[in-house]
């Protein structure tokens, strides 16, 4: 029987490759860096020691950093909620509004006047009362409301407010609050005028000075009631309307000037940030029609000075730009107890400095100073700036 040969099946077996590819570069490294540990001076355990106590110190600073992270953010939302719970922002805004509110009633429900005939002056009229006191020697005026106001804003309307001076001594002078967006405001505020005797009530004259009010400019003059005491019957109380006639030149031209600035309370920091900005129409003292001003600052509790500031002196102008920015430390519990004195001054490099004007702010000011007090109050952490008119005062 034949047989027949099966070729045999011969399978290729690659041969097996040895310190080739990533797996044997890896182990070759590593056998090499075990053979030089190997001649180290020190034994092979206390090397495998230092390695694990380098890791373990490691990781300690990475959770130390970790945790130091994470504290610190816990820390600043813990202490912005205890700064909130110690000085509560609502209180300090119903603060301010309360002030506000004795400067800036609602006008909403306030009656207004119907037309009057053609006759009627275009600057309107003004109702005011007069009341003497004999034994006291004091005059009360009476600043009762106003009709047919012309309107002095873009609106049509004005926000009216009117200053009360008695002439010829201007350093007595009162003013009354705003009434926003009205052609017939409605005052009814009394001021008294002190230690005046009746044998020189016949040189004396009550001005009213209606103005309009405006935060970001120089208010509008827009007119006068002048009041001579010779021509009024003291002996009984006065209450009329006269017709607001248009102020004279001097009247106006008379005032120290105007400034502008910013005032700025952060309740939580208990921080009171000033920034004169600028001032025009500065009164004149020197010889050649100009003035060295600058602006001094002080802050005052319980008629107690605290600290003061001042600005850089400008030369040779009566319209200086200051832009600068100047921090009291005023706690909120003493927020009701200060008040801020601003003075501007006429520098002299050879004499005592003249005063120009000053202003008087904090929460028992009048008139725009207390208005612009609430509104700071009003409204924390922001920058409230308005125009003032400067207030006459000794040299």
């Amino acid at each position: 029987m034949a047989t027949t040969k099966v070729p045999a099946r011969t399978t290729n077996i690659p041969p097996m490759v040895t310190n080739n590819g990533p797996v044997g570069n890896t182990t070759s490294l590593m056998d090499k860096y075990l053979e030089k540990l190997k001649h180290l001076p020190i034994p092979f355990w206390a090397v495998i020691a230092i390695g694990v106590v380098g890791l373990l110190l490691l990781l300690c600073c990475m959770f130390c950093i970790c945790k130091k992270c994470c504290c610190k953010k816990k820390k600043s939302k813990q202490g912005k909620k205890g700064l909130k719970d110690s000085v509560d922002l609502q209180e300090v805004k119903m603060l301010g509004n309360q002030y506000k509110e004795k400067v800036q009633p609602d006008m909403d429900d306030l009656d207004s006047y119907g037309d009057e005939d053609d006759g009627t002056p275009k600057l309107g009229q003004l109702q005011f009362s007069l009341d003497y006191d004999f034994q006291q020697n004091l005059m009360r005026v009476g600043v009762l409301q106003a009709k047919n106001l012309p309107g002095m804003d873009f609106s049509g309307t004005s926000d009216p407010y009117v200053t009360v001076k008695l002439l010829p001594d201007k350093k007595k002078r009162f003013e009354t609050k705003v009434h926003r967006k009205t052609l017939n405001p409605s005052f009814n505020e009394y001021f008294n005028f002190k230690d005046l005797k009746f044998s020189e009530l016949s040189n004396k004259i009550i001005l009213f000075l209606i103005y309009d009010f405006d935060r970001f400019s120089r208010h509008d003059l827009i007119g006068e009631v002048s009041v001579p005491l010779s021509s009024v019957d003291l002996a009984r109380v006065v209450e009329e309307w006269r017709e607001i006639q248009p102020a004279h030149g001097g009247q106006d031209g008379d005032r120290p000037g105007d400034i502008c600035f910013s005032l700025r309370y952060v309740p939580t920091a208990g921080k009171l940030t000033i920034v004169i900005l600028e001032a025009k129409n500065l009164k004149k003292c020197d010889v050649g029609g100009l003035s060295d001003p600058y602006v001094k600052m002080q802050l005052y509790s319980n008629n107690k000075r605290l600290k003061k500031k001042k600005t850089t002196i400008k030369k040779r102008t009566l319209n200086p730009y200051y832009n600068e920015s100047f921090t009291f430390e005023v706690p909120f519990e003493q927020i009701q107890r200060v008040e801020l004195v601003l003075t501007v001054m006429d520098w002299d490099r050879t004499s005592k400095n003249d005063p120009i004007g000053e202003l008087r702010l904090g929460p028992n000011a009048t008139g725009a100073e207390l208005r612009h007090w609430s509104d700071m109050l009003a409204n924390p952490r922001r920058p409230i700036a308005q125009w003032h008119t400067l207030t006459e005062m000794d040299k």
